[in-house]
Formats: C-alpha cells, structure tokens, sequence
C-alpha cells in the first residue's frame, strides 16, 4: 500500500487528488477500531494446593493492552469477545496505514505549493 516518495513525485497533480479521494474513500467506517495489542497470558491463582503453584498457570487469557505513551493498564478480554477485538485491531492497522499514505501525498503536494 505505501508507496515511495519517488513514486509520487512522478505522479501529476491530477491523479495524487485522485489517489487521495481513493484513499480517503477506503476509510469507511472508523467507529470500529482499537489501538493496542491483544495478548495472552496465564495467571496464578495463590492457592497452596493448586496446579499453578508448581508453575502452570491457569488460562491463558486474554487481555487487551492499549497503545497510550507510557504505560497502559491491560483490560480482561472474555472470550467472547476475542474475535472482535481482533477484527477492531487489524481495522486500527487498515486506517494507521491509509492515513499515512494519505499524508504522504498531501506532503508531495504540499512540496508543489498544490495542496488543496
């Protein structure tokens, strides 16, 4: 999808208009989307007589770390609720890499005193 700067450049103005439109179209729907990682990790529960004591842990589950500067708190992702969460994730990765192209010919365009 990213194409090279040298790519643009041998675009005319016209069809960068064109390409952005295109770009701009692909976006859709963007309620539907999570920034973050969806990881799984196993927990211990403290009891003295249980499996996890001995180092098997109990799960895994999965947990939902949003991508925030500094540290974020991991939210419990029910099991249900895995599939969505995957789908919003890689919708989040679909928009992040639109966007950048988009800003990337608005940046050539720019260079060409053409931005509109």
């Amino acid at each position: 999808m990213r194409e090279h700067k040298n790519d643009l450049a041998g675009m005319s103005t016209a069809a960068l208009l064109a390409r952005r439109r295109t770009l701009a179209g692909r976006l859709g729907d963007v309620e539907q989307t999570l920034a973050g990682s969806l990881v799984e990790q196993t927990r211990r529960c403290g009891k003295a007589g249980c499996r996890c004591a001995d180092g098997e842990g109990h799960g895994p589950y999965s947990y939902f770390s949003p991508k925030v500067a500094g540290r974020g708190r991991m939210k419990y992702v029910p099991a249900v609720l895995v599939e969505v969460v995957r789908r919003y994730l890689g919708r989040h990765e679909e928009i992040e890499a639109v966007l950048a192209e988009i800003s990337a010919i608005n940046a050539e365009l720019l260079a060409r005193r053409e931005l509109i």
